[in-house]
């Protein structure tokens, strides 16, 4: 994952940006990462060129979500919102995490804290069990500083960031 500009921002938003290349690059398989908020915002992603990259690798073959970041972003609130409104409905407590697999891939949402979600894209080949252990490594670490304040922190800078992309 090429490392994003981090110029300007807090020791807490390094931290998490730490923390998200760290997964990204140390877990065999995963394709494409996000955090959002509990409004369905995106806060955090892996770098979407590095994806770009390990398509073309792969003569082609679509590996990760066909859009950008913000696709997966999508994607993730969509599954947190249901699996929160169906264990609200089944009256069984709070959802901790989401595993669906699928025949060329795995999709994994996990809950931070207040609402905010950890989403990964897998690849077909990736261990499930290694991809949710450090999803929850990455949680115990990230969740006692994902502030309000650190959220409206990461999102101006993901705005700021593709202001300048479109220039």
């Amino acid at each position: 994952m090429t490392a994003p500009s981090t110029f300007g921002l807090s020791s807490e938003a390094r931290n998490l940006h730490w923390l998200l290349t760290n997964l990204v690059e140390e877990v065999p398989g995963i394709q494409s990462v996000a955090v959002v908020s509990s409004d369905g915002l995106l806060l955090l992603s892996s770098d979407h060129a590095r994806n770009e990259e390990a398509r073309e690798a792969r003569n082609g073959r679509p590996t990760g979500p066909r859009g950008s970041s913000a696709d997966l972003a999508t994607i993730v609130s969509g599954i947190g919102s249901l699996t929160i409104g169906a264990a609200k409905l089944m009256e069984f407590g709070g959802v901790k995490h989401t595993m669906i697999a699928m025949d060329e891939g795995s999709l994994f949402v996990m809950s931070i804290s207040d609402g905010s979600l950890l989403g990964v894209h897998g690849s077909a080949d990736c261990d499930m069990s290694v991809v949710a252990y450090h999803m929850a490594l990455f949680v115990g670490r990230a969740g006692h500083v994902l502030t309000p304040e650190l959220r409206s922190e990461l999102r101006k800078s993901l705005e700021t960031a593709s202001a300048g992309s479109t220039r």
